[in-house]
């Protein structure tokens, strides 16, 4: 029983040294402003839009290049 104690106490330890260090590091992080996180946001979205939009088109592509090969 002692081991397993032992090995619990200092698992606990290292967990709570883990969420003091993250703590401090999270101190250190220059966060964004609000409107330069909507900014980003919106070149995220608009990314992410032109990229469906871009596969979607491909897709339709070669979905008309199979049927043609398929008939």
């Amino acid at each position: 029983m002692g081991k397993t104690v032992k090995k619990d106490v200092r698992r606990q330890l290292g967990v709570i040294r883990y969420l003091r260090e993250t703590r401090v590091e999270l101190k250190k992080v220059t966060w964004p402003t609000r409107e330069e996180a909507i900014h980003l946001t919106y070149i995220v979205l608009g990314v992410t839009l032109a990229f469906a939009i871009f596969l979607g088109f491909l897709d339709w592509i070669f979905s008309q290049i199979f049927q043609l090969l398929l008939t």
